[in-house]
């Protein structure tokens, strides 16, 4: 079989861009990075930069482009758009965004119609439904990176509580990534057991500690703008994550944002759930058993989206 390169492109080299290009380097994810931006001096510099660490790493191209370049990439990530600022929401970012989106999807259209689409501007769970809409190609093959953030910040959390790797705790934060999100407590377990409602490696279950740290969770992101301004270090791992479960074709469960057609009783939105990705995109959405309120508290979330939706028209 004829080996094709790994090759990815980024629109949009700015704070997320340029953390998601360094985590795919750092991580040999591909073997080519393409950066498109309209600050062609800016990709250029990044490029080179990132370039200069191969004899420390391993080789990989990377190259500023413009959008014709893409069309050799298998998978292109969005981060285009207005950055958060201190104070504001994610969603009051959306008019700015959704301009911005317009504009892109035609491009990626034209160049690169058979390319995955990972969206991981904000607000992404409505950018991501506004591109499906735009875009002509298949919606399953446009997915945002969801509440990947949000779900490794409460793990994370609850790593710190239970004194346990990270990694080894399961669980999800779903719905908007944003004020809307709820976590799923009832999906949360440690080494095989769940956490709500009894000990689990001596420490006591505590629905008010575990409220906290939900919250913490929802608060994260404005406290980190508050402190350096910007946030895009944890959401470029999460961009090279995602890209790698992608070309790997791992088959791997992660909480990303993906559109809705009667699952969890909701339609005409995206929201972030558990989904099976690999080379095709979105290969099949997972439906939890959730709790009554948890349902009730997701469902409220994609109210939330669909009403961000209808103000720009989608």
């Amino acid at each position: 079989m004829e080996h094709r390169t790994r090759s990815v492109g980024i629109v949009g080299v700015g704070n997320v861009g340029v953390a998601g290009a360094y985590a795919l380097y750092l991580r040999e994810a591909c073997e080519e990075l393409v950066l498109v931006d309209m600050n062609k001096a800016r990709a250029e510099g990044e490029a080179l930069d990132l370039m200069h660490g191969q004899g420390l790493t391993g080789r990989m191209q990377v190259s500023a482009g413009e959008f014709s370049d893409l069309a050799r990439c298998q998978v292109i990530v969005v981060t285009a758009g207005v950055g958060q600022k201190s104070g504001e929401s994610r969603l009051e970012l959306l008019e700015n965004n959704a301009k911005v989106f317009k504009s892109i999807a035609d491009q990626l259209d034209r160049y690169a119609p058979s390319a995955i689409v990972v969206v991981a501007s904000n607000p992404v769970d409505v950018l991501t439904f506004m591109l499906q809409e735009l875009s002509q190609r298949p919606k399953h093959r446009i997915i945002g990176t969801g509440t990947m953030l949000d779900t490794s910040r409460l793990k994370t959390l609850l790593g710190e509580m239970y004194q346990v790797d990270p990694q080894s705790v399961h669980g999800y934060i779903l719905g908007e990534h944003g004020d809307s999100e709820l976590a799923a407590w009832s999906t949360v377990s440690i080494g095989g057991l769940a956490i709500q409602g009894q000990t689990v490696f001596g420490v006591s279950y505590s629905a008010s500690r575990l409220e906290e740290l939900a919250e913490s969770v929802k608060q994260a992101a404005y406290k980190i703008i508050e402190g350096k301004g910007y946030t895009n270090l944890a959401i470029g791992v999460v961009i090279a994550r995602l890209v790698e479960a992608i070309l790997d074709d791992s088959k791997t469960v992660l909480p990303v944002s993906v559109r809705l057609s009667g699952e969890y009783q909701l339609s005409n939105v995206a929201l972030s759930l558990p989904a099976c990705i690999g080379l095709k995109g979105v290969e099949k959405l997972i439906e939890l058993p959730l709790e009554s309120e948890e349902l009730a508290a997701l469902q409220k979330s994609g109210e939330t989206m669909r009403e961000s939706l209808s103000k720009i028209g989608f």
